[in-house]
């Protein structure tokens, strides 16, 4: 790279490599017209302080002197192209969790919005991938997943549904659950096929439908159990339908299907051929009831694809490492997807994440009695500072009522939380098709240090006034 100096300045290359990393790679360095070198130059000559032309690091500009800033308002900004994005894609903004937690670290607030943990995963499992990449586990995995992970899953999913399967032929491990889900998605459902959704969702369901140019048809959750609508789903549900996703226990609401809710699900699908997509990440947290994965339901395995994930079982959530399970016939379009989204996922946290499903049962058991605490704390002061709070059976995640507080719907009530009480929440309405639906609720997570619920939970009792 060409350096320009500059007295009392240090070189831009020098510059750059100061620059945080994430931003070094996408630089483009645009430079303005070159006549205006020489007449900033004229101008400037008897400083010393220039002899480099300006140019335009992504969106900063490094000025020397007041009159180049005058000059380059003249000269105009270099030429903003409008953003492009497929048509398919055009209605998704940037993610709410992204927004979010931008706004968290502007007005330093506390973050019960995303749901990763503040606190970090088993040393045994992390000592596993630190092993496994000094024993040279780096390069390319085989794309449907290492013979060790595979051979862990299908155990544990014989242990968790008493069903048998082929660790080489049902199982393909992705890059995340959100990655099954795609997958998935791409490699079964066919342009205009409809896809029934319970809202409210987890958001990449809808923008991957959408990718797969699927029709969506939702069924509303409604609080404050969100049970089941079954007469709703008798009246979507047909022999056009190609799939329900599913989600248990379930984001955001926290709700997790009963067993009369799946088998109901499970007689409908079977009786019009419907297949079920079911995410399961949060199995393991699973606090007023067992897990049920409807895949272990009388004729059901045949025609689910069930999708699960190390990250939040294992407090692993940036690991990236999920799974896929269903019968060969399924798994097909799955690894075909799969094949052309990521290739293979990260060998050494594979490595690692095959130690981690070893685990005994009362590593998860601490799980559930750990979490089950944190809840505890999340719940009762969410109550003390005034709002309705609904049932949560599993996940981390916790839905309330906010208006108590007077703010006119959940965005606005999000925004004035972050910025006047140094909290973050997140709006449900985003996981809803009809934004109307979620604009009263917003959901809060307990994935946690204690600590940090403590003190979140004073802020809001301290700054958080009823109207």
């Amino acid at each position: 790279m060409r350096t320009f100096n500059a007295p009392g300045r240090l070189d831009l290359s020098t510059e750059m490599l100061l620059l945080p990393a994430c931003f070094r790679p996408s630089l483009r360095i645009t430079l303005f017209k070159p006549f205006l070198w020489t007449n900033i130059a004229a101008k400037n000559k008897s400083s010393s302080s220039l002899s480099f032309p300006i140019v335009r690091a992504s969106s900063v500009s490094t000025f020397s002197t007041a009159s180049e800033a005058t000059v380059m308002a003249q000269d105009g900004p270099i030429n903003q192209h409008p953003l492009q994005v497929a048509k398919r894609l055009e209605k998704f903004k940037t993610t709410i969790f992204t927004q979010m937690s931008s706004l968290a670290i502007k007005h330093n607030a506390i973050n019960l919005g995303q749901g990763f943990p503040n606190f970090d995963g088993p040393d045994f499992v992390k000592d596993a991938a630190i092993q496994a990449i000094k024993d040279g586990k780096n390069q390319y995995a085989r794309g449907y997943g290492i013979p060790d992970l595979n051979s862990a899953i299908a155990s544990r999913f014989q242990k968790d549904t008493g069903i048998t399967i082929d660790p080489e032929t049902e199982i393909t491990v992705t890059s995340g659950c959100t990655e099954a889900i795609a997958a998935t998605i791409l490699g079964l459902i066919n342009p205009g096929d409809e896809v029934i959704l319970f809202a409210p969702f987890y958001d990449s369901y809808e923008a991957t439908l959408s990718m797969a140019g699927a029709k969506i048809t939702c069924i509303t959750l409604q609080p404050p159990d969100f049970a089941l609508p079954l007469e709703k789903l008798k009246s979507k549900i047909s022999k056009n339908t190609r799939a329900i996703l599913l989600n248990t226990p379930h984001n955001p609401t926290g709700k997790m299907f009963t067993k009369e809710e799946l088998e109901q699900i499970s007689l409908l699908c079977i009786e019009n051929d419907v297949l079920v997509f079911s995410d399961e990440v949060y199995d393991k947290l699973a606090f007023e009831m067992d897990h049920i994965s409807i895949a272990s339901l009388p004729g059901m395995y045949e025609r689910t694809v069930t999708m699960n994930s190390l990250g939040k079982t294992f407090s692993l959530t940036g690991w990236k490492i999920g799974w896929a399970i269903a019968p060969p016939h399924l798994l097909w379009g799955v690894k075909q997807a799969h094949s052309y989204l990521t290739f293979a996922t990260s060998t050494p946290m594979q490595y690692a994440a095959a130690v981690a499903l070893n685990a005994p049962d009362s590593y998860y058991e601490e799980l559930r009695k750990d979490y089950k605490g944190k809840k505890e704390i999340l719940v009762d002061g969410l109550r003390a500072v005034g709002f309705r709070v609904f049932p949560s059976s599993g996940t981390y995640f916790v839905v309330v009522d906010h208006t108590p507080f007077g703010l006119p719907d959940d965005v606005a009530f999000c925004e004035y939380l972050i910025k006047e009480v140094g909290v973050v929440a997140i709006p449900t309405s985003v996981f809803y098709l009809d934004k109307e639906e979620g604009k009263n609720l917003v959901r809060f997570t307990f994935c946690k240090d204690e600590g940090t619920l403590r003190s979140a939970v004073e802020r809001m009792k301290e700054r958080l006034v009823k109207k």
